[in-house]
C-alpha cells in the first residue's frame, strides 16, 4: 500500500536504530539479572558489595529464604519467581530477533500478555488457596512464562519510542535519515 510506503535510507536507518535500541536493552536487562546473582557470589569475601544489593532488592522483593534460589548457602537477592520473572526477561530480549524482525513495532494483540498472567496465577492461588504447595521450579518457570511474553511487549515499545524521538528531532532540524 502507498500510504505505508517507507523509503529504503529511512528503513535502513530504522533497522540501526532499532538494533541499537536492543542491545543497548538487552545490556541492561543482563546487568540487572548479573546484580541479582552477585550478592551470594559476594557474600563471602565482599559483604560491602552484598549487603547493599540485597538491601536494594529487598524494597522490589520479599526474599523469604524458603522462597528463594540460594547458591553457595546463600540465597539470590530475589525469589524465585522474581528471578524466573527477571530472567525470562533476559531470555526474552536475547531471542526477540529469532523470531521476530526487531524494527517491528506493532505489538502482539494483548490476549498474549494476559494469557501469560494465567499460569503464575494458578500456581499462586493454589498455594493460596491450600490446594498444593508450590515449588522453587513452579514459581520461577511461571515467572519465566511472565518474563519472556513481557519482553516480547517491551522490545517494539522500546524501538517504538526512540523512532517517535528521532523523527521529531530530526523533522525539527531538517535533516533527513
Amino acid at each position: 500500500m502507498v500510504a505505508e510506503y517507507i523509503p529504503q535510507n529511512l528503513a535502513k536507518y530504522f533497522r540501526r536504530q532499532a538494533y541499537g535500541v536492543w542491545t543497548i536493552s538487552l545490556a541492561v536487562v543482563a546487568f540487572w539479572v548479573a546484580l541479582i546473582l552477585l550478592p551470594p557470589l559476594a557474600a563471602s569475601s565482599f559483604s560491602n558489595i552484598s549487603y547493599p544489593l540485597y538491601k536494594f532488592f529487598s524494597f522490589i522483593c520479599h526474599q523469604i529464604p524458603e522462597r528463594s534460589f540460594h547458591l553457595d548457602g546463600h540465597q539470590l537477592a530475589v525469589c524465585s519467581r522474581c528471578f524466573g520473572v527477571y530472567f525470562g526477561l533476559f531470555a526474552g530480549f536475547l531471542i526477540y530477533p529469532l523470531w521476530r524482525r526487531i524494527e517491528e513495532i506493532e505489538p502482539l494483540a494483548r490476549f498474549w500478555l494476559f494469557l501469560s498472567l494465567v499460569p503464575i496465577s494458578i500456581d499462586w492461588s493454589l498455594t493460596v488457596f491450600g490446594v498444593w504447595e508450590n515449588t522453587h521450579l513452579s514459581r520461577f518457570v511461571t515467572g519465566l512464562v511472565l518474563g519472556v511474553v513481557c519482553a516480547t511487549f517491551i522490545v517494539p515499545a522500546l524501538v517504538e519510542i526512540f523512532r517517535n524521538f528521532s523523527v521529531k528531532k530530526d523533522r525539527g532540524s531538517g535533516f533527513s535519515p
